[in-house]
């Protein structure tokens, strides 16, 4: 059985079309190297972000990553949004990002970003920014099998 993913950008200048996303495409050729079968990356308005979170979530992936709308403009919601949609967060997962890219740039403790699950998808915000994006994906890579493996019920095995 093939795992699915789905990758959502937040970014209003980016759906706009003032600038070409650079961070979705990052993400969605990581999961499939990964295996992964992709749907998107869904680029939406920080605005948006709520709504097209639900829409994704409501396919059922087995991993769903934000990229940008993190930080503390006054548009960033994607922290808001995604942990109204939590059942349980991963609070460690979010906090190695941001120690890992403060080593690189200070400017990552910043960084609200959550993880955790929502049903049996394990949901992670990630920077707006390449490194960040990078940053996240080298954390994520070395938990991601045992935590779906989790998600779906496997035992504890591995440690």
């Amino acid at each position: 059985m093939s795992r699915t993913a789905a990758v959502l950008v937040a970014s209003t200048r980016a759906s706009s079309g003032v600038y070409e996303d650079r961070t979705g495409p990052v993400i969605t050729d990581w999961l499939r190297a990964r295996g992964f079968e992709v749907a998107g990356p869904v680029v939406v308005a920080d605005a948006a972000i709520a709504e097209s979170l639900a829409e994704l979530l409501a396919q059922h992936p087995d991993v769903l990553l934000t990229t940008g709308g993190t930080g503390v403009s006054p548009d960033d919601r994607t922290p808001e949004a995604t942990t109204a949609l939590l059942d349980m967060e991963l609070p460690g997962i979010a906090e190695e990002v941001r120690r890992r890219g403060a080593a690189v740039a200070p400017t990552a403790i910043l960084s609200r970003a959550v993880a955790g699950v929502a049903g049996r998808t394990l949901v992670m915000n990630l920077p707006g920014s390449s490194g960040g994006v990078r940053d996240g994906l080298a954390v994520l890579g070395d938990v991601l099998d045992h935590v779906l493996d989790q998600i779906s019920g496997g035992d504890h095995s591995g440690h």
